[in-house]
């Protein structure tokens, strides 16, 4: 079928009461071009207590109903032909009306579903098209509203290839020879038999023609039909992670009369292969999953899903060192995927944050019985020919899976998957605590209870990552989540690595992948994940900071009124803080330090205690890093006592302050990949130097910012494209004549935007604010800005930004025809 964008020429509002309008009061539309999130314009609020719609988990973002509606002319000529109109994603219950007639419906905000439009259709005329979407408590993150992924329009003729209709395999893989099966479903909606032939040619990456095959295919009225032809590919290059080779497969029917449709699919040559001994294996090598866990929205775009800005989170995340992504916790976008494709990223692709049992008030738990098996359906059919793809998880820390009836619905869906891709895994984050919550309510009333570890229930509470873990490695959850864990191929466990080691015996087949794990303790972590070749790797929570789950990452410290770390914090607050990259995709030191446990960085790092909080006692959460930031510009606080961290796999680390040597320490493994110094901030230079066996195997320096701060801008590229997707992001800083980041002289940014561009998203990585993602003057945080810009047309994009006591800067970017 013709594949054409249908983004373009929308209008949005918040839904009103139709008898208001009759009353005379005008709620006019505004132009909106999707992909598009109606809920980040809406204005943040206090909560209200129970009453009121507005939340932490949501960023405290209040719900709404938000309807869409647009004009589109439909030609004659396609009288006769079937018109399909593709939504990508809709959050959240989206209903469907077409020139006034309902067209459809899907409740679940992640999934990608079809209208069938051309029986509501007029044909050489306008016709009407309009959305609603509902989003009211119904998650435990911040998930946008409204049309926020891309739509499209499928024109084809009644003899078809079905959307979605050409799945590939490779299910024989040999150094000089690849087998390559490639499944087209083709549909009739005549009322006649019809015999089509059926040309499928496989093209490298060069565009080179590697292998052809032509077949013929008779289809039945209403009967759809699968034409199955096997192929060879000599030589092959195969995709990885580090060579992700990708070819086409493009399928063509034709009769007497002509092509009568055509189909080009993206797909890699790869084998994957599990068990105990080898881990994971891809193409027959061993790999260990370096995962980020990353939530859907795009920070200050909020869940608005450009094609650029997923690619961009990809890029970003393997510089960091993962060469995985779990999509945490709904189905991730085509345009991530595709990105995972080209660049080499292994995804274990989500189906659910909840089955049966509600989370929140109003999640898709009420529409989980009735829907699950559809949008399992979805998930699939949108995955399948992506060689990204490893691994399906039909859920994460569902309660139900620690009871009987939770196993079978486990069970029903990981072989409703099964049924529908046998070439991948099934796995599920099971938290072994959630699992058991229920029983965690009776031992608390009894004081003597314990766990195997001899911690009394009290004190598994009180320290969450402790608790997880005790209770997670329990007989307790080892009986109950037994079966839950039995109809997976992978064990996926959340907070639940006290129980690698162990289930080695209990489970000698179990194979084991950290969904979900602490930052904090991802040295140890690792560790295991190096010792247990049935472990097969670690997903941190968070690679990528999100909106929503409010403060849950912020650092704490502890005073009279407060004597323990809380979990939510209080409006305005607007950032989890919790990922190795901010939500502008700047790295924050636990990066690095990830990065050197990964064993992808010799040279160490230094981060840099905040000088206003010494001799505090720390608080945060397990998911809480530490108050550091890599600078050594601390002004007003010359003098003053200072702590320095340096992260560094090496055996021993110097820290040097202006040439003075403050003393070695021991690093590396044995002593956390870590270690602090406390010496008197003076602003000039500082040094680390890492020893191996004496000899220097890196160093890091720090300079303080001095003199006057300028401002500066830098984009990713300086020619982007007109469609796509495509965006341009420029980033602002504050710095010193050399160049030197001044991150504590924040100020406000004003910004213009001119010419073939739009502005759509301005912001900083602050964590609580109420300055809003679609104003034009923002102030920075930690010296930094990003804007973010939609390309409208050719031509040049001029950005135009000023602060306070700065020279004005300018940045012009190009946009070229795709």
């Amino acid at each position: 079928m013709i594949r054409v964008s249908f983004n373009d020429d929308w209008q949005s509002r918040p839904k009103v009461n139709p008898f208001a309008e009759l009353g005379g009061h005008s709620f006019p539309f505004q132009p909106v071009t999707v992909p598009h999130d109606a809920m980040i314009g809406q204005e943040r609020a206090v909560p209200r207590g129970d009453a009121g719609t507005e939340s932490g988990a949501g960023a405290y973002f209040p719900g709404g109903t938000f309807e869409y509606r647009k004009t589109f002319h439909v030609p004659e000529e396609h009288r006769g032909k079937r018109i399909i109109l593709e939504f990508e994603g809709v959050h959240r219950d989206a209903t469907v009306h077409i020139n006034g007639a309902y067209a459809g419906q899907r409740p679940y905000g992640y999934s990608q579903f079809l209208i069938d439009a051309d029986r509501f259709l007029r044909f050489g005329e306008d016709n009407d098209i309009r959305v609603e979407a509902r989003a009211h408590r119904d998650s435990r993150w911040y998930t946008g509203a409204g049309i926020y992924r891309d739509t499209w329009m499928l024109v084809g003729g009644l003899v078809r290839i079905s959307p979605d209709g050409v799945h590939v395999t490779t299910p024989g893989i040999e150094r000089e020879l690849a087998v390559v099966e490639v499944a087209t479903r083709v549909e009739n909606d005549s009322i006649a038999i019809r015999t089509v032939d059926v040309r499928t040619q496989i093209r490298d990456s060069a565009g080179t023609v590697v292998a052809s095959d032509d077949s013929r295919i008779t289809v039945l009225p209403g009967e759809p039909a699968v034409c199955r032809q096997r192929l060879y590919v000599d030589d092959p290059s195969l995709w990885s992670p580090d060579s992700p080779a990708l070819h086409t497969a493009g399928v063509t029917l034709t009769d007497g009369d002509g092509d009568v449709d055509t189909e080009n699919v993206t797909f890699g040559i790869r084998s994957l292969h599990l068990d105990p001994r080898h881990g994971l294996r891809v193409n027959g090598e061993t790999v260990t999953l370096r995962g980020a866990c990353v939530h859907h929205d795009n920070g200050v775009l909020g869940a608005a899903t450009y094609a650029r800005a997923e690619e961009r989170r990809v890029e970003l995340l393997k510089d960091a060192g993962f060469n995985a992504i779990r999509m945490s916790h709904n189905p991730m976008s085509k345009a991530m995927l595709d990105a995972c494709d080209r660049l080499g990223m292994l995804v274990v692709d989500e189906a659910f944050d909840m089955w049966t049992s509600g989370k929140s008030e109003f999640d898709y738990s009420l529409s989980f019985p009735e829907w699950w098996e559809r949008d399992i359906e979805a998930m699939v059919a949108k995955d399948f020919n992506h060689p990204s793809v490893i691994m399906y998880s039909i859920g994460n820390e569902i309660p139900e899976t620690g009871s009987a009836t939770g196993s079978a619905w486990g069970r029903r869906l990981a072989e409703k998957v099964r049924s529908l891709d046998g070439t991948r895994y099934v796995t599920n984050g099971i938290n072994g605590m959630l699992a058991v919550m229920a029983d965690l309510a009776s031992l608390r009333k009894q004081s003597a209870a314990t766990f195997d570890e001899g911690v009394g229930i009290n004190t598994l509470m009180a320290d969450p990552a402790q608790g997880m873990n005790a209770i997670g490695a329990s007989e307790l959850v080892t009986r109950r989540t037994a079966e839950s864990f039995a109809v997976l191929d992978v064990a996926g466990m959340n907070y639940m690595e006290a129980r690698y080691a162990g289930d080695r015996e209990l489970f000698p087949n179990r194979i084991v992948l950290g969904t979900e794990s602490f930052t904090t303790r991802i040295d140890g972590i690792w560790r295991l994940v190096k010792q247990h070749s049935h472990v097969i790797g670690d997903f941190a929570w968070t690679g990528w900071d999100y909106l929503g789950e409010v403060g849950i990452g912020r650092p704490q410290y502890l005073t009279p009124d407060a004597p323990r770390a809380s979990f939510a914090a209080p409006y305005p607050h607007l950032l989890a803080e919790t990922g190795d990259l901010d939500i502008t995709g700047h790295r924050r030191p636990a990066s690095y330090y990830r990065e050197i446990v990964f064993g992808l960085r010799t040279r160490p790092y230094l981060a840099v205690k905040r000088p206003q909080h010494h001799g505090k006692t720390f608080a945060g959460t397990p998911w809480a890093w530490s108050d550091s930031l890599s600078s050594w510009t601390w002004p007003g606080f010359e003098g003053s006592p200072i702590t320095v961290e340096v992260y560094g796999d090496a055996d021993e680390v110097e820290l040097l302050v202006n040439g003075r040597s403050s003393g070695r320490q021991p690093v590396g493994e044995d002593h956390r990949f870590r270690a602090e110094f406390e010496t008197a901030y003076e602003p000039g230079e500082l040094l680390a130097i890492a020893y191996q066996d004496g000899a220097e195997t890196g160093r890091t320096t720090l300079r303080s910012a001095s003199g006057p701060v300028e401002l500066r801008a830098e984009a990713d590229r300086g020619v982007v494209t007109a469609a796509g997707g495509d965006l341009a992001y420029v980033t602002f800083t504050l710095t010193d004549a050399d160049g030197t980041l001044h991150p504590a002289t924040d100020r406000p940014v004003s910004l213009e935007v001119s010419g073939a561009g739009t502005l759509i998203g301005f912001g900083s990585a602050v964590p609580s604010t109420e300055e809003r993602f679609d104003a034009k003057e923002r102030h920075t945080y930690e010296g930094r800005l990003l804007a973010v810009v939609r390309p409208t047309g050719t031509g040049e994009i001029r950005l135009t930004a000023g602060a306070p006591e700065c020279e004005p800067v300018e940045v012009t970017i190009t946009v070229a025809v795709e």
